[in-house]
């Protein structure tokens, strides 16, 4: 059993996995979740700061729920976070469309392709007989 005190309320709980916060506050949190994305809906050109003011939530928790791709902000939206890599502005997730490309590349060349074994014919020497020697 791994006993853990909360980040949130500091109530000791015990930990299975994920944010180290207990059940009460995760379903808080989700509630806040919720009452964000109904927000952002009505309001579609808000800033962070301003959905963050609005709903009593930390511009930090807003960036971790657009890195895990539970919010997305509209195409149209001024609002956006930076590529983890090269620092672009992107709507949703953890890096820009030329930073997965060139991952993706990269991972496709460090794996080795399978090389198709050549199986060479058997050589016959015909009908002979052989001995093993004792």
């Amino acid at each position: 059993m791994d006993v853990r005190t909360c980040k949130s309320c500091k109530r000791i709980f015990n930990y299975l996995s994920g944010p180290i916060i207990c059940p009460s506050c995760v379903e808080k949190l989700e509630e806040k979740f919720k009452e964000v994305k109904d927000y952002i809906r009505a309001n579609p050109h808000a800033s962070l700061q301003d959905v963050s003011e609005a709903n009593e939530v930390s511009v930090k928790q807003l960036k971790t729920w657009v890195r895990e791709e539970r919010l997305k902000f509209s195409d149209d939206s001024q609002v956006g976070i930076e590529c983890m890599n090269c620092g672009a502005m992107i709507k949703f997730g953890k890096y820009c469309d030329a930073c997965k490309g060139k991952m993706i590349n990269t991972l496709n060349h460090a794996v080795e392709q399978p090389q198709p074994v050549k199986v060479e014919p058997k050589k016959s020497d015909g009908n002979r007989m052989r001995f093993l020697d004792s």
